[in-house]
């Protein structure tokens, strides 16, 4: 990597973390009681949160709104959202053009403000997660079988930057925000003996090397070769060592 793209990471890495300071030094939303959940259903939710507005990159301020929680969906006040190289790539246009503003961020842990009429697996005050995708056709096989990032309708809808018509803005937005709004199927509850500062990299950085290390199968005493100890790296070695293997 260049001196300039690492200047660049460092700058961007720079304002996300001052964006996510502001975040979590900013008065915290009034949990939700009944009659906040019931307007929480009726009407668009407003947000705010850091965007990229081009593809030079620079996060700004940025109040917007998300969809209404509908019959099926939780709304998360956001406490802590993690910072993955793939935001970086994604606003910056390193994939594709982008449609801006946009939110990225795709660790996001937080708690439970209001819950669709349909929801079961969440209550008020839980903890709860999302990690790179917030929706698909639930219809395919792909989707029935549980591989919905392989969603042959379409393809899966990211937590950031997709195209969405549910969306006030046209497209998904991610988690360097104070809420979002998910469908309850594609969040995660957090148990409450895990602190949600560390539990927001375990959704992005923790899964995708979780995920390969267990379909291995490897048993203690094996030996693990990890290259590479960035963001995934050092949890592929946490893992590794926590099921005993030698790294």
């Amino acid at each position: 990597m260049s001196n300039d793209n690492n200047r660049s990471r460092r700058k961007f890495i720079q304002q996300t973390a001052i964006a996510g300071a502001g975040l979590a030094l900013a008065e915290p939303l009034q949990v939700f009681a009944q009659a906040n959940n019931k307007m929480a259903i009726n009407q668009n939710i407003k947000s705010r949160g850091y965007a990229g507005k081009d593809v030079a990159g620079k996060m700004a301020p940025w109040n917007f709104e998300r969809r209404a929680v509908g019959d099926n969906d939780i709304l998360i006040e956001i406490k802590y959202s993690g910072i993955c190289h793939s935001d970086i790539h994604t606003i910056k246009g390193h994939w594709g053009p982008q449609k801006y503003p946009q939110v990225p961020g795709h660790e996001i842990a937080g708690i439970v403000t209001a819950v669709g009429k349909n929801v079961t697996k969440f209550k008020v005050g839980d903890q709860a997660g999302v990690g790179c995708m917030v929706n698909s056709c639930m219809q395919c096989d792909s989707c029935k079988s549980g591989e919905e990032h392989h969603c042959e309708a379409g393809g899966m809808v990211g937590t950031y930057g997709t195209p969405e018509v549910s969306s006030p803005t046209g497209i998904t937005q991610g988690g360097y925000a104070n809420n979002v709004v998910v469908t309850e199927h594609f969040a995660i509850k957090i148990p409450k003996n895990i602190e949600l500062k560390y539990a927001a990299p375990l959704l992005c950085a923790g899964i995708t090397t979780y995920s390969p290390m267990m379909k291995v199968k490897f048993k203690k005493g094996d030996k693990i070769g990890v290259i590479g100890i960035g963001g995934l790296g050092h949890m592929a070695v946490k893992l590794a060592v926590s099921k005993g293997a030698e790294v």
